[in-house]
């Protein structure tokens, strides 16, 4: 890239291509000061914002390669900016002279006809035009559609409907069909407004240390340097290909004789993973976790016999970890003696309500609290127990008001830097025991350094329903979103999570949940919040059926699986890929988050509806497609109606295919 001065201004130019341009007309930075007020309630976030002003800087000149930003020409530079230019690469450094300053808007060039995509994890949106994007870490909302009674009722009772917007992983970073990706280099709370035509306006709560541009020809190209630019995860377990993992808990006996009694109908199990290993608590919301990160041998008084047992026969134990302590563990005053806790004004340690108890949130910006956690709870209680995957839950809980850290940094800006904290404990306890090849860990809270430390995405916590904005259809979105921003891997809780005021978990849902999840990275049921009101695999014949006949099938493709993990640790191109980024001249595909590349040679068109039989689906143009189910070509470039039972969704492979061979045996199972 290079930097064309203007008169009074300024562009960024790659092959006569402007990405960012500022000049004393239109000009493109504001800055300010602004007062916000945030309340946090179990995960949920209020926040408003008093803009106090906000000006353009409109003069811009250029002194001894550095650009000086005033508002007007006889007042005194306010920023400073400095560019690193590379092939298909800018970054413009940022320097604040008024340490006052504390917002900041950002306006980059847009087209009436451009797409948008990613921020992150989005679970509503794939095409962000049209919207603002408000980006902080928090619980994603039940419902998340103010049109629904289940989010009316969650406002109501809990302050947790959520909303379109809302994600436990926000990331400053967007891509462009023009070609291009941004990324803001600030971990401050963000918001991304794409609803007008001529210009996308980055609002940013402190003046950011950068800004980036990277270009490419192609949209792979795009994808892989931003994996080079945020890491890359390494390649799955093998394990991890040869079955489903069952979600299972309520103790010992229940756990493995329900284990025993899926393996008896043929379902291939590669794990099983029970969350509640540590023991579990009653509250209002349903039967939670211990949050004491150890064998609750109460629950579990022959874990350690039974993993040596379990791993002899191939079946991984997976478990449950998140990054705070519970006040009535055994672990909660160990740290407290030692001052690994986040404390208040008064020095005492910040205690957080998490739903009817209360915990203390490990200070991963101390040194040694992050040793401590990564040493005795993740390679001790977890790994050297026999410990091969857990879920990484949580991280989106750091308060902002009356918290200090160990690091002296204002928490709203460690705010959403805390899941890539989290992230890297997990993974440095990993490599040092030497496990990162056996061993995998799952997280829903991200940010932008994620990828380098969590090896894998889920998608949180879903309704168990079919609803648009909180239901099977969102995990599309967001593997869609997370993948085009370097992280390869993405799955889901098979039937949803979240059943409150009612919404229950049906056969259908959780049948059109397991074909779904056969086309993605990983196969992994839950029994939801309150495993008792809703249906469960096991509680039918059918669906036993269903799920053993659909995990072999995913166990099938496991050569393909190993070869799409082999690229996405050299090159970082995602599983789950938009249809765009290998059809990039069908622009019909840009708008689409429904269906979805399974690597480069499957298309997937999930069922995402109830009580339907049939299901309308768009193939891209230059291809002839064969559906994996009959072997019935099709040519690209057209939409229509196909046959979709349970147990045969929408899924078509390139005719020229190398894997052509190992997706016709597919309709044999």
């Amino acid at each position: 890239m290079e930097i064309n001065y203007l008169k009074n201004g300024f562009s960024v130019v790659e092959n006569g291509k402007v990405i960012f341009t500022h000049t004393e007309e239109a000009p493109a930075i504001f800055v300010g000061k602004g007062k916000e007020k945030m309340d946090i309630y179990r995960g949920n976030f209020d926040i408003e914002d008093y803009v106090i002003e906000r000006y353009p800087l409109k003069i811009a000149k250029e002194e001894n390669g550095k650009i000086l930003l005033s508002a007007c020409p006889d007042s005194k530079p306010e920023l400073e900016l400095t560019a690193e230019l590379k092939d298909n690469y800018a970054k413009i450094k940022i320097q604040s002279y008024d340490k006052a300053l504390n917002r900041i808007w950002i306006r980059v060039p847009a087209e009436k006809e451009e797409f948008v995509w990613g921020c992150g994890e989005q679970m509503s949106y794939f095409n962000l035009r049209g919207r603002h994007f408000p980006l902080w870490t928090s619980e994603p909302g039940v419902g998340r559609d103010k049109t629904t009674e289940i989010t009316f009722l969650s406002d109501k009772y809990n302050k947790a409907g959520g909303d379109y917007y809302h994600t436990n992983y926000p990331q400053p970073t967007f891509v462009s069909s023009r070609k291009y990706a941004c990324n803001v280099n600030s971990t401050a709370y963000a918001d991304f407004d794409f609803r007008n035509e001529a210009f996308h306006e980055l609002q940013i709560w402190e003046i950011p240390e950068s800004i980036e541009f990277f270009t490419a020809d192609t949209f792979l190209g795009i994808i892989e340097q931003l994996s080079d630019r945020f890491g890359k995860q390494p390649k799955l377990p093998d394990w991890l290909y040869d079955g489903v993992i069952l979600g299972l808990k309520g103790g010992e006996e229940n756990t493995f004789s329900r284990m025993e009694n899926a393996i008896n109908h043929g379902i291939p199990v590669a794990g099983v993973w029970s969350e509640d290993w540590a023991g579990v608590r009653e509250t209002s919301f349903g039967t939670r976790n211990f949050w004491d990160w150890k064998w609750g041998k109460k629950r579990y008084p022959n874990l350690d016999k039974k993993i040596k047992e379990l791993e002899k026969r191939g079946i991984r134990f997976l478990a449950y970890a998140c990054p705070y302590l519970c006040t009535d563990g055994d672990l909660y005053p160990i740290a407290e003696e030692r001052g690994y806790f986040a404390k208040n004004s008064k020095g005492e340690t910040a205690l957080v309500d998490f739903g009817e108890f209360y915990c203390g949130i490990v200070d991963f910006t101390n040194p040694e609290a992050a040793e401590w956690f990564k040493e005795e709870i993740i390679q001790k209680n977890m790994l050297d127990f026999g410990v091969r995957g857990w879920m990484a839950d949580f991280g989106e809980y750091l308060p902002t008001d009356d918290v200090y850290l160990s690091n002296g940094v204002d928490a709203k800006i460690m705010h959403n830097a805390w899941p890539a904290l989290w992230a890297e404990v997990n993974a440095k306890g990993v490599a040092e025991r030497g496990l990162t090849d056996e061993v995998t860990f799952f997280m829903r809270a991200g940010g932008a350094g994620t990828q380098k430390y969590c090896p894998m995405l889920w998608a949180g916590d879903q309704s168990v329903d079919f609803s648009r904005h909180d239901g099977l259809v969102t995990v599309i979105c967001g593997a869609l979103s997370s993948g085009l921003l370097g992280n390869a891997y993405h799955h889901s809780d098979i039937g949803g999570y979240t059943s409150l005021f009612g919404n229950r978990r049906t056969k259908e849902l959780f049948d059109r949940w397991v074909d779904m999840a056969v086309f993605t990275s990983m196969m992994r049921t839950h029994e939801c919040n309150r495993p008792y009101e809703n249906f469960q695999f096991d509680q039918d014949a059918g669906t036993m059926a269903h799920l053993a006949r659909m995990t072999k099938i995913h166990r099938h493709l496991k050569p393909y699986l190993k070869a799409l993990s082999e690229e996405a640790s050299q090159k970082g191109y995602p599983v789950q890929r938009p249809l765009f980024v290998h059809f990039e001249n069908d622009i019909k595909t840009y708008d689409m988050q429904t269906e979805y590349m399974f690597g480069p040679d499957m298309l997937v068109a999930p069922v995402w509806q109830k009580d339907v039989k049939e299901w309308q689906v768009y193939l891209p143009a230059g291809e002839t497609w064969i559906n994996i189910w009959n072997d019935q070509e099709i040519c690209g470039g057209q939409s229509m109606t196909i046959d979709a039972p349970i147990g045969k969704p929408p899924v078509f492979f390139r005719k020229n295919s190398k894997w052509a061979d190992l997706f016709k045996e597919v309709k044999n199972y």
